[in-house]
């Protein structure tokens, strides 16, 4: 491999309309995303007081926005970031926001229920009666790895029972930091279409059980889309300007869909047309790109189209992508940059080398981006139809690294070597 640009498609999103138009149909909407954010804060001097790392940022689980050297082969001047999600508190990727944000709303339900916070303080919920009620109930996901890391520790650091059932592509590392946090884990031979089938047919068959449905989650969702407001309070802080003039590109990994499609849904609300949103998937995981050609049949699957779902990219391994996803982001996603495998070995390593950022192979599809947007005949054709091309050199681009603080050193280093192998060719 001589050039990563050989590797690097676009599909873009025919469908994608302005945000000055009303959108036909939602599930979502600001006051969902607001009340989420809101109980986040609620939260905080609980999460602060069961995990000490938020003690510095009162309970606040958010992750830093940083500026990176660009790689040589992004090809236009314009400004770089990074959007730290790899180094978020507890659960060390972006499926904290959300994760976490259901288990605390389906504590709300049940303080609602049996009266767990008489005195309307969240430090209530650790009464010894609250405990005992909490440790009645089992929170249960199906996950690649991260999700259930997520809702995993959340959950048993409350007291209550979590099962996490993972698919075959989850990495050891990940099942056991679950179970050194007191969470079960249920291994799969199939993958992660199998893995959530299963966790939801055991959560609907036990009457104490909450299941965390990473295809159809509203909370989820909301919880994932608290982001763009967040996100939106940093880039003032850097004097980031955002407008016509000054288009913002924003590159996440996708993998079901429900976390970069939250977060895409709170950056629209917060930047309208202003913003271009792209998901970034494995060229033999790319379900989401997938569907979004084939919108007239739902659920089609990875495999229907000669895709094996093989890639080191745990967090993307996924055959079905998530119908909720799908339907907010056909108005509003810019579109997907399908990848080598080998994209994410070589930029986990030039990442390293010029940044000095560690983050696993999923994180590192986002950095294959700016690619497709300056590589690509796709590319050049969205800026000349949105009239961006001469705006560009004004432009700011944001990957959004989704995980790999917690990775192991050695595993990290087996993921170096081979991305240094590729970028000596």
């Amino acid at each position: 491999m001589s050039d990563l640009r050989l590797i690097v498609n676009l599909v873009l999103n025919d469908e994608l309309r302005s945000a000055t138009e009303p959108y036909l149909t939602s599930n979502v909407t600001s006051t969902m995303v607001q009340t989420a954010q809101e109980r986040l804060e609620r939260y905080a001097p609980l999460l602060a007081y069961l995990f000490p790392e938020l003690e510095k940022t009162q309970g606040i689980i958010e992750s830093p926005l940083m500026p990176i050297k660009a790689f040589s082969d992004y090809g236009q001047a314009g400004g770089y970031w990074l959007k730290g999600d790899h180094a978020l508190a507890v659960a060390g990727s972006v499926k904290a926001r959300g994760g976490i944000h259901e288990v605390l709303e389906f504590v709300d339900r049940l303080s609602d229920e049996y009266c767990l916070m008489p005195n309307n303080s969240v430090i209530d919920l650790l009464s010894e009666r609250s405990l005992e009620v909490l440790g009645k109930y089992t929170v249960t996901v199906g996950s690649t790895g991260n999700l259930g890391m997520s809702v995993g520790i959340i959950s048993a650091a409350l007291g209550m029972q979590a099962v996490v059932h993972m698919s075959t592509e989850a990495k050891e590392w990940k099942k056991k930091r679950l179970r050194d946090r007191g969470a079960t884990v249920i291994e799969h031979d199939g993958d992660y279409t199998l893995a959530v089938e299963q966790g939801r047919e055991e959560a609907l068959s036990e009457a104490f059980s909450h299941f965390v449905d990473d295809e159809q989650s509203i909370s989820l969702f909301c919880g994932y889309a608290v982001a763009g407001s967040r996100l939106k309070a940093q880039i003032d802080e850097f004097g980031i300007r955002v407008d016509a003039e000054h288009p913002l590109f924003v590159y996440i990994p996708c993998g079901v869909g429900g976390a970069p499609g939250g977060i895409a849904y709170g950056l629209k609300q917060e930047f309208g047309d202003h913003v271009h949103v792209f998901f970034v998937e494995p060229e033999d995981s790319s379900c989401f790109a997938v569907q979004m050609q084939h919108l007239d049949r739902p659920n089609t699957s990875i495999y229907d189209v000669g895709q094996s779902n093989h890639t080191e990219a745990d967090g993307l391994a996924v055959p079905v992508a998530s119908q909720l996803a799908i339907k907010e982001m056909r108005p509003r996603l810019s579109g997907v940059v399908v990848i080598g495998e080998d994209n994410l070995m070589r930029d986990l390593y030039l990442l390293k080398e010029q940044n000095d950022i560690q983050i696993e192979p999923s994180a590192a599809a986002a950095l294959s981006g700016p690619r497709a947007i300056f590589n690509t005949a796709e590319g050049a054709a969205y800026l000349k139809k949105h009239g961006l091309a001469e705006h560009m050199c004004r432009a700011n681009h944001i990957v959004w690294a989704t995980g790999g603080s917690f990775m192991p050193e050695d595993e990290f280093r087996r993921f170096w070597r081979r991305g240094k192998a590729l970028a000596k060719r």
